[in-house]
This record gives structure tokens, C-alpha cells and sequence, in this order.
């Protein structure tokens, strides 16, 4: 049988050497990853990762300001492209372990490990990991994997919680998976327009003077609905899609569906967990034009079924531009730098945390977290004892 070659071995002069040209290689312990491809989706920001380019981060995966989850140690092994030549490590300060051993150690499995080493691709290019090999996963990544998910019955909730960074295939239709697939401004550039007019058509309707509340009940007590009151519907509007798109996200795209049953645990893939899989996969993080408008439609044809026309449209038409603001805000909490302090800062580290440590139980607001403190699904904060 052919010998396994074992990690490849670098100097920490050779460390630097990369730095120096731009790459972003930090150690844990004698561990050495290649964060390259990754600085620009850092949550702390692209600038606190490079500032730690070429150092031994096993500290910083402890904290403060952030203690690690297990599976952002896990996100880290994608990255891993041989081991620092002994001696030439660095010693973590204060002492801590991090990922190379003690408290929160996570270890590496022999199978993925003996997949990483082979080569040197990680270093120059896309990760030495390949969390989909046949050896370390449960699902062929070669293949559409929708129609695997439904047979991996009860370990389903667990694998699907445990993020990886690669591109997803869903369907074995080139058509269905284009209809799948949308880049961010997709979605600006349909909806937008859609807003605009609709906007302008119920100004314009309310204009006339014709609308009134409870018309269909009683003519003597009837309110009027004058056109300055559009600004004030319209914001209706977006509050009404604030509670909704939490409810969506809590009830719909994070229930468990039975371990037993096929078809939901596929449809909870389609709809949610194909994104918790592979969170930084660009084409998937908003919903594609084809089928929101079905979606869309629907909850139009609710407004309509419960308010007088021209007032249903109007908050309706809130109601859609909240949608836009939440799928733009969504993919900026994935793929942007928000300067740190700034409030959309606290969102994407908000959001990551849901991500990587706190999918089932909090965290269910996108554009905002003003509803997950009355329903209390708030994250709480991270705190830190002192040292001596």
C-alpha cells in the first residue's frame, strides 16, 4: 500500500516570508492555517484578523472578547495546511491552550486529516480541507445533495448545524438550480422598481378621497384614509414584515423535523438548512426572485382579503420593502466589513453567533433584534472572569 505523506512542515521565517507577500497564516500552537481566503468574512473584521497574521491565535480562540464555539474551531481545520517546524512555535500568552489542548480542544479526526494533508494546495490556493470527502462526511458532495439529506434521518440536525466553507449543489437540473441560485442585487434590482410604483400607486389612490376604514360595516362611523396618512401605512408596513420575517425564521426555517420523515427533512434543506450548512455561500444567502414572488403573492392576496384595497397595498407595499432591506442587510452580515462599534458591527457578530453556537435557541431577527427581547430569544452576552 502507498505511504500517506505526512503535514508538510514550515519554517517560521517561511511564516513571515507569506505575511510579508499578503497571505494571512496564523498558528495554533504548532497548527498552521491559511485564513486568506477567509479575513474578508471575519466577524471581528478583516483588520483584527490581519493584525494577528503570522502569531499563534490559540488565546484569541478563547477570548476575551469572544470565546470560540466548537464549531468555529472546526470552521478553523478547513484551513489547515501542515504544522510549524519544532521549536519555531510560538508560546500563547497567558498560557492558554485554545485548540491545541485543555478546555474546548477540539480534535481532528485521523480520516479528514489524512484527506488535508495530501498536497500542498492549501497554502497557494483553495484549503487543503475537504470536509466532503467520503471519509468525513455524510453526504457525497459530488452529487445535488437534496435529495441525500432526507436519508440521513437523526444525525441530519446535528450535521446540518456543523457549517462548512464550500458551494452547495441542490439539484441534479441545471434550470432548477439556476432558478436556486441569485446574486444580491438581484433582488434589488426586481423589487425596487416593484416598490416604487406600487408606492406611487397607492399615494395616488388615496388621493382621491375614496378610502375609508370599516366602510363595509357602517357608513356613519366609517373612518377616511387620507393620503398623508401613506408615509405612517407604509411604515406599518415594514414593522408588520419586522415580526414577520422573525416568526418565518424561528417557526418555519429553524422547526426540527422528524427524524423518520423524509420529505420535511428535505424541505427544511431547501428552505433553511442548505444556508446553515454553507453560510458564506454567495449565491444562496437571498431569496431567489422565482420563487419569493409566489410567496410575495400570497401574503398580498392576504392584505387584500383583510383591508380595503388601496390600504392593504399600501402596507403591503411597507411590507415589501422591509423584505429588501432584510435580504440586503442579510448578505452584508455575511460578506461585509462594518466598521467596528457601529450598530450593523453588533448585528453581523449577532447573526455569526447564530451561525456557529446558537442556531436553535436565539438570535432569529435579521435586520433587527427588537423582537427577540419581547419573545426572549436574545443571545446574552459573553462575560469573562478576571485574571490575577
Amino acid at each position: 500500500a502507498m505511504a500517506t505523506a505526512g503535514p508538510r512542515s514550515f519554517s517560521a521565517a517561511e511564516v513571515r516570508a507569506r505575511c510579508a507577500q499578503g497571505a494571512c497564516l496564523v498558528s495554533c500552537h504548532r497548527r498552521l492555517y491559511d485564513l486568506s481566503g477567509f479575513v474578508r468574512l471575519h466577524p471581528g473584521g478583516e483588520q483584527l484578523l490581519r493584525r494577528r497574521a503570522g502569531t499563534d491565535v490559540s488565546a484569541a480562540l478563547d477570548g476575551p472578547p469572544h470565546r470560540h464555539s466548537e464549531n468555529a474551531r472546526r470552521w478553523l481545520e478547513q484551513y489547515y495546511v501542515g504544522e510549524i517546524e519544532p521549536g519555531d512555535e510560538q508560546v500563547p500568552p497567558r498560557g492558554r491552550t485554545g485548540t491545541g489542548g485543555g478546555p474546548g480542544a477540539y480534535t481532528v479526526c485521523a480520516e479528514c486529516l489524512r484527506c488535508r494533508v495530501q498536497g500542498e494546495q492549501g497554502l497557494w490556493g483553495a484549503p487543503a480541507a475537504t470536509p466532503g470527502c467520503a471519509g468525513s462526511d455524510l453526504v457525497d458532495w459530488q452529487k445535488p445533495l437534496l435529495w441525500q439529506v432526507g436519508y440521513l434521518g437523526e444525525k441530519y440536525d446535528e450535521w446540518v448545524h456543523q457549517p462548512v466553507d464550500r458551494p452547495i449543489r441542490l439539484f441534479h437540473s441545471d434550470f432548477l438550480e439556476f432558478l436556486s441560485k441569485t446574486a444580491w442585487y438581484v433582488v434589488f434590482m426586481v423589487w425596487t422598481p416593484v416598490v416604487l410604483y406600487l408606492s406611487w400607486v397607492s399615494y395616488t389612490s388615496l388621493a382621491q378621497g375614496n378610502t375609508r376604514l370599516f366602510s363595509s360595516f357602517t357608513t356613519e362611523y366609517s373612518i377616511p384614509v387620507h393620503k398623508y396618512y401613506f408615509p405612517f401605512i407604509f411604515l406599518l408596513g415594514m414593522f408588520l414584515w419586522s415580526l414577520l420575517e422573525y416568526l418565518i425564521h424561528r417557526f418555519v426555517f429553524h422547526m426540527k423535523p422528524p427524524a423518520s420523515n423524509y420529505y420535511l427533512i428535505t424541505l427544511h434543506f431547501l428552505l433553511h438548512g442548505q444556508h446553515h450548512k454553507s453560510p458564506f455561500d454567495s449565491s444562496r444567502l437571498v431569496f431567489p426572485p422565482v420563487p419569493a414572488s409566489l410567496v410575495i403573492g400570497f401574503f398580498y392576496g392576504v392584505l387584500r382579503l383583510l383591508l380595503p384595497a388601496v390600504l392593504g397595498l399600501s402596507v403591503f407595499v411597507g411590507g415589501l420593502c422591509g423584505y429588501v432591506i432584510y435580504d440586503m442587510m442579510h448578505y452584508y452580515l455575511h460578506y461585509g466589513s462594518p466598521r467596528k462599534g457601529t450598530y450593523l458591527y453588533g448585528l453581523k457578530a449577532y447573526h455569526v453567533k447564530h451561525h456557529f453556537e446558537h442556531q436553535k435557541s436565539g438570535s432569529f431577527g435579521i435586520s433587527t433584534r427588537f423582537w427577540d427581547y419581547p419573545f426572549r430569544t436574545l443571545i446574552p452576552e459573553e462575560t469573562f472572569k478576571k485574571e490575577d
